[in-house]
């Protein structure tokens, strides 16, 4: 589904992706990006974030109510507050306006190919002091009250706690996390690891900065079992 106010972008990206054989779904406006939704099964949706009759913002959280379909949202701002806002509602990606159909086909691409490719992580716990990650029900607890996360907020912190005090670059961060043909940058590695340090405060000093380089967790009590 694309769900975006302006019909040019809509019925660009339409064509553009009807070409490759997806099936396309355009919507003006949130409320009706809502009906639609409730109506049909998507495997993505395009939303933008300033929608007519109900913002992109307010969708998405219904959105999230209803499934785990993922969302890419479509946005004229490119600060680094709505960026990492865009982040914490949960999107999978966010793209800046004006862009290129081939961009955006390009993200979509690989989006939903993670999501064909995606494996298992193996059935464990790992627990650290104050922070306790229970792998079979994906479920965070920081000193004993559960913290939600965002489907790559945990993975990052899966990926990191799994591998106390090695250190990860941000490229390696990225291969690992969104894949080798992600079309992004290093920015989308430090706007996850910001929303996921904010998310497990005051256990956020697990996740320690190497300057220049990208990032680590370090193990200051006990084992990952």
């Amino acid at each position: 589904m694309i769900a975006d106010g302006d019909e040019q972008i809509r019925n660009d990206l339409k064509k553009v992706l009807t070409q490759e054989g997806y099936e396309v779904d355009p919507v003006p406006d949130g409320i009706t990006a809502i009906k639609h939704f409730r109506r049909y099964d998507y495997n993505l949706v395009l939303l933008e974030d300033q929608l007519p009759e109900l913002d992109g913002k307010s969708v998405s959280r219904q959105l999230s109510k209803m499934s785990c379909t993922p969302f890419v949202f479509l946005s004229r701002k490119d600060d680094e507050e709505s960026v990492l806002k865009g982040y914490e509602l949960g999107a999978e990606d966010y793209i800046t306006k004006p862009f290129s159909e081939k961009e955006v086909l390009a993200r979509i691409k690989v989006i939903l190919r993670r999501r064909v490719d995606k494996k298992d992580i193996p059935v464990r716990n790992i627990v650290f002091d104050g922070l306790n990650i229970d792998t079979m029900s994906h479920t965070v607890y920081v000193d004993g009250k559960r913290v939600f996360l965002t489907p790559k907020e945990y993975q990052l912190l899966i990926l990191l706690a799994k591998h106390p005090n090695q250190t990860f670059s941000r490229e390696m961060i990225l291969n690992e996390i969104w894949g080798h043909d992600y079309y992004g940058t290093d920015r989308t590695v430090d706007t996850h690891i910001k929303t996921l340090r904010d998310s497990l405060r005051p256990r956020d000093n697990y996740i320690e900065t190497v300057r220049g380089f990208g990032y680590k967790f370090v193990e200051f009590c006990d084992d990952a079992v």
